[in-house]
């Protein structure tokens, strides 16, 4: 299951991936906040908080996942993907390479770290 952070600031699509992960959570959840999200910010700042095991995605929400970015290529911002394996930690580093916008892995304890990255590009001082 995917749910919306609802204390995410406005400029933000956060997400908290729990358990399994389908295509419809992808369709109903992730698709229409990020479409909203690119209607009015004219970019996409994307934030998934990943409580769950990167194998509970069924093969579905992994092509929505691809299509997500495919779709909305132009419009990456930044993206943080909040995890504590250090496997999707480097998957994310090197993605990033790849795709326009930045990406960057966060560990779960600086989940407020990276709301207020994807917010304005600048991470809490420490």
């Amino acid at each position: 299951m995917i749910s919306l952070i609802l204390d995410a600031p406005e400029n933000v699509a956060a997400f908290q991936a729990m358990g399994e992960i389908t295509k419809e959570d992808f369709d109903l959840v992730v698709t229409p906040e990020v479409k909203k999200k690119i209607e009015k910010f004219n970019e996409l700042n994307y934030l998934m908080l990943l409580d769950t095991d990167i194998n509970h995605f069924t093969a579905g929400a992994w092509f929505e996942d691809v299509l997500l970015g495919l779709k909305n290529l132009t419009q990456w911002n930044r993206a943080a993907i909040v995890t504590d394996s250090n496997g999707i930690q480097n998957f994310t580093e090197i993605f990033s390479g790849l795709m326009p916008g930045e990406f960057k892995a966060f560990p779960k304890e600086n989940l407020y770290n990276a709301l207020y990255w994807c917010h304005n590009g600048n991470e809490v001082d420490k």
